[in-house]
């Protein structure tokens, strides 16, 4: 079952001089479940699609579906996870992972309780009346993510989450992230510039061509049952084998 589908989506930039195509009939689906990362050339329209997706912005043409129903506007069914976690440092981790419940008014017992669970069940409930300068990078990317959690969408959409990270903490953050996800059955689409980040993590790799951006071509992930963690896949001899293909596949859109 598609739970995301993006058809014949076009974007068009104008401004007084001139007008600028970024996105180019560009058409792909996500099942519900699945992890899908997004690559291309720097500067192609990676997260022009994902507010797309979110309903941010608009296309200049085409349609966005999701969970079947044509999305037009902002959905609460999608969950933004952005390069920064945006925590407010005056607030404790619990208010923060609160904050999405407040606006929507759904701050309750029941809520309350699942935040706790998520909470403990990410190693975090001893933090909860922490203040994010109190944490780690990693730890304050786990709370971002249990914030977009609790308000629980049907998809998760994350903008380069691991960015702002140094390598090491990048890596185990990611498996972190990625357990996450998969242990609450969500769907995910994330774009990166990181081809490994892409690989470890995926079981789709759209690849997009430069500007204006359509789908080059899609790179299905598979390893090993024994290879079952984004840091495991990092050692499967499949994984080259699969940086190397869409190494070359970005390489040749570069030119």
């Amino acid at each position: 079952m598609n739970i995301v589908e993006l058809s014949n989506i076009y974007m068009n930039y104008h401004t007084l001089k001139n007008e600028t195509q970024a996105i180019n009939n560009l058409s792909f689906s996500v099942k519900k479940g699945e992890f899908i990362s997004i690559v291309g050339p720097s500067g192609c329209g990676k997260s022009t699609i994902l507010n797309i997706i979110a309903g941010l912005l608009k296309p200049s043409s085409g349609k966005v579906y999701i969970g079947g129903n044509e999305c037009t506007a902002i959905s609460k069914d999608i969950g933004y996870m952005f390069q920064k976690d945006h925590l407010f440092e005056w607030l404790t981790v619990f208010d923060n992972v609160c904050l999405g419940l407040k606006i929507q008014h759904k701050l309750n017992t029941y809520t309350k309780e699942k935040i706790n669970m998520l909470l403990k069940n990410y190693n975090l409930l001893d933090f909860k009346y922490h203040y994010p300068n109190e944490l780690s990078g990693g730890m304050r990317q786990r709370v971002a993510l249990i914030r977009t959690l609790a308000l629980d969408p049907k998809v998760l959409l994350l903008d380069e989450p691991f960015s702002a990270l140094d390598y090491q903490t990048r890596l185990n953050v990611s498996d972190e992230i990625y357990q996450i996800i998969k242990k609450e059955n969500k769907t995910a689409i994330m774009v990166t510039h990181d081809i490994s980040e892409a690989v470890s993590m995926s079981d789709r790799i759209i690849v997009l061509s430069k500007r204006p951006a359509t789908v080059k071509n899609i790179i299905d992930i598979k390893f090993e049952e024994q290879f079952n963690t984004p840091l495991k896949h990092r050692e499967a001899p499949e994984f080259r084998v699969y940086f190397n293909t869409i190494w070359k596949e970005l390489d040749v859109n570069d030119k």
